[in-house]
């Protein structure tokens, strides 16, 4: 991307607007949800920055290493279940977000909170392409943060290494 300066100001203007710290979702919760739209991506360098953005927004290692199962993990409330699955459903392809999905998210988000949900998801779906496409070599910390909290449960660094 730094071949193309005005492409790195740009996206620079749009992880700057997704990620606000003024916003309303949890800044490392917005972390989580580009973890669980990168793993439908399958973007493993994009999971690993995601697990290291949410440990250094505060995101227990315990909430971590459970993410791959929000659903049933006692450590992921209803809220954050919702929001996971409108994540998951909005990062496949195709596009796999439905009327009662959307009707369960609305129960428990506020529009503005869905808008920059739905701005994390798109957002990694340029990462996602970017990264994945080019073989980002992934560097050693969010790697290591990563194996620690998914390694177990075969997560593994895959064509990103370095």
């Amino acid at each position: 991307m730094q071949r193309r300066p005005r492409l790195v100001q740009a996206f620079a203007q749009l992880n700057a607007a997704v990620m606000d710290p003024a916003g309303e979702v949890d800044l490392g919760f917005r972390r989580l949800i580009g973890h669980v739209a990168s793993k439908a991506a399958g973007c493993l360098y994009c999971q690993a920055h995601t697990l290291l953005g949410a440990a250094n927004f505060g995101v227990s290692e315990e909430k971590l290493a459970a993410v791959w199962n929000y659903a049933t993990s006692p450590l992921y409330d209803q809220r954050e279940r919702v929001a996971l699955d409108f994540a998951l459903a909005a990062a496949a392809q195709p596009n796999a977000v439905t009327d009662e999905l959307f009707d369960r998210l609305r129960a428990h988000w506020s529009e503005g909170q869905i808008v920059e949900i739905l701005g994390v998801v798109a957002m990694f779906g340029f990462l996602n392409r970017w990264n994945d496409s080019m073989a980002t070599p992934l560097e050693a910390v969010p790697t290591a943060v990563a194996q620690r909290a998914l390694g177990t449960q075969g997560w593994d660094v895959g064509k990103h290494r370095r």
